[in-house]
């Protein structure tokens, strides 16, 4: 505001128009329940200045590109480059899989996002008893470096990047990754690509982990200490608020348990040695993008602010690049409605609109089919085209940070990050995130809110169209993916074949090395990429692994 008379005006015209509200809401009758974010905290029919009165522009905003990078990180943003367009795509067999990231490539998808089988996560090889009723159903089966070179099959490496979307088994399928480029001719320097590699949120969110906390933890920073010394163009973990909103968290709780897992991974690597400025520049995350515009825009806004102060101001970086907070944004699959899946489409098209508002690196738009099966590839190839839509004919490419000034979003912006930093505090009162995870609390936080969700839909408090309202009883007529029942024989097939005609010496060896080293408390990173080179599996690596480390049972289970 220019003066305090301006405030005092401001202040007065504002009682006069709650008074007029006021009287109209009387009029019409008072809803059941004022209206609220969707964290639970009030809303305002309109917002002023007032409701950032402490607000300095440079200080909290500043432009594109510059700390503390509200408005964007880079001063071009999609101007100079647009959002990475990426779909997620895994199934059946690789040969499969391959066949639907060359369409989509010809379609003009420019990053891809590979889906591994539950076996596959959890390392176990598809002749484990526990995993014939899983092989290729969610994702492929990658149980060797033989299947990932198939997948891989002359796909421009070198010109778009694959994000391996594996925690638990990370470093095996990087491995199998590395193998394959470097047998396709690209050096090490030139690797480009992502590992989800986010250990912890398995243990808050989806349940996909092998061994103890701690021990994962390791494992993932051993992924930090040789991406930095042997590939500069890998991005080594994706941080995912996604997975914990899709457990049913709220959005401070999506951004506050990210937050805190990045700082679990953070002081394990300062505890090593590592400097801040040597592996900051290199994280990414991955979070949701839910159905409220606004307050997902604000989301992000917050997200960026809270990064580059956390890592200037708690860590002391230095470098701009380790306070840029790199996002990807994918559709909340759990915002899509297996009734009337039409209305998906519109979904999927509002999420792509907040994530280009919002200034995101890539982004990923769910199909119209998930809530019923894997995408089909009319359904995947519409879900691209949702975004070029956007991309192209929108506008919302031109112009950076087009919601910034808005009252109300800058309001929001502020909430939010004040909400995650008081999360934050409480994570730090409990021991910090490993520990607030083993005593089994932050599930219960997020179970509560998950709860709490659940009941207002099925109260019809927070309305859902097709589903609690505005239903029908038509059946909807939509061609769906169907499983292939004969994947698992053939990939057990494989298998069997791989280990007859594989050097046993050399791969015994390199099992053998590997206890070593993780028993000692090494970096398992090359003894992992010397085990997949003499074709061990995912299921021996781990086995060999198991043996050291043992598996982690959660509390109460």
């Amino acid at each position: 505001m220019a003066d305090d008379a301006a405030r005092k005006d401001l202040r007065e015209a504002g009682r006069e128009y709650e008074s007029k509200l006021a009287v109209a809401l009387a009029r019409q009758g008072e809803p059941a329940k004022p209206p609220q974010t969707s964290y639970g905290m009030p809303l305002k029919s309109v917002y002023t200045p007032e409701d950032a009165p402490d607000q300095d522009y440079l200080r909290d905003l500043g432009f594109p590109g510059t700390y503390p990078f509200t408005r964007g990180i880079r001063p071009d943003m999609y101007r100079g480059r647009l959002w990475t367009m990426r779909q997620y795509a895994g199934y059946d067999t690789v040969e499969e899989t391959n066949s639907r990231f060359r369409h989509l490539l010809e379609q003009g998808l420019t990053g891809m996002n590979v889906a591994f089988d539950l076996p596959t996560q959890l390392g176990m090889d598809p002749d484990h008893p526990l995993a014939s009723s899983e092989v290729g159903k969610v994702g492929i089966s990658c149980p060797s470096v033989r299947q990932m070179e198939t997948l891989f099959q002359e796909l421009p490496l070198q010109q778009v990047t694959p994000s391996l979307t594996v925690n638990a088994s990370a470093q095996s399928v990087l491995s199998m990754y590395v193998v394959t480029a470097q047998n396709q001719g690209i050096p090490l320097e030139q690797i480009g690509g992502t590992t989800q590699n986010d250990i912890l949120k398995e243990f808050i969110a989806r349940g996909n982990y092998i061994f103890p906390p701690g021990p994962s933890l390791k494992m993932t920073v051993d992924l930090f200490e040789y991406c930095a010394g042997h590939l500069p163009r890998w991005n080594f973990i994706n941080i995912c608020g996604y997975h914990v909103r899709e457990a049913g968290s709220s959005l401070v709780q999506e951004l506050a348990f990210a937050f805190g897992n990045a700082r679990a991974y953070l002081d394990e690597a300062l505890s090593r040695g590592m400097e801040i400025d040597d592996f900051a520049p290199r994280i990414a995350f991955n979070f949701s993008v839910f159905n409220n515009v606004l307050e997902e825009v604000a989301k992000f806004r917050a997200a960026r602010r809270l990064w580059a102060r956390l890592l200037k101001v708690g860590y002391g970086a230095k470098n701009p690049r380790s306070l840029t907070f790199r996002t990807g944004a994918g559709s909340g699959g759990s915002t899509l409605v297996a009734q009337q899946p039409e209305n998906n489409i519109v979904r999927v098209t509002l999420h792509t609109v907040i994530a280009a508002m919002a200034g995101v690196q890539s982004m990923h738009t769910a199909s119209m089919d998930e809530a019923h099966a894997l995408p089909s590839e009319e359904a995947a190839t519409l879900a691209l085209r949702t975004q070029q839509i956007v991309a192209y004919e929108s506008g919302l490419a031109d112009v950076i940070d087009p919601l910034g000034g808005s009252y109300y979003v800058e309001s929001l912006t502020d909430q939010i990050e004040e909400q995650v930093d008081e999360y934050l505090k409480r994570i730090e009162d409990r021991g910090g995130m490993v520990a607030a995870i083993e005593s089994g609390w932050v599930v219960q936080e997020i179970g509560e809110e998950a709860y709490r969700l659940q009941r207002e839909v099925e109260q019809g408090e927070r309305v859902v169209v097709g589903l609690n309202r505005f239903t029908t009883d038509e059946t909807p007529a939509i061609e769906l993916h169907h499983p292939d029942p004969s994947v698992g024989g053939t990939v057990r097939d494989e298998i069997d074949e791989l280990r007859r005609k594989r050097d046993q010496k050399a791969l015994s060896r390199a099992l053998k090395d590997l206890k070593s080293v993780a028993g000692e408390g090494g970096n398992l990173m090359p003894p992992t990429l010397e085990a997949i080179r003499s074709l061990a599996t995912v299921g021996e690596v781990s086995g060999a692994l198991r043996e050291v480390f043992g598996e982690w049972r959660a509390p109460n289970s």
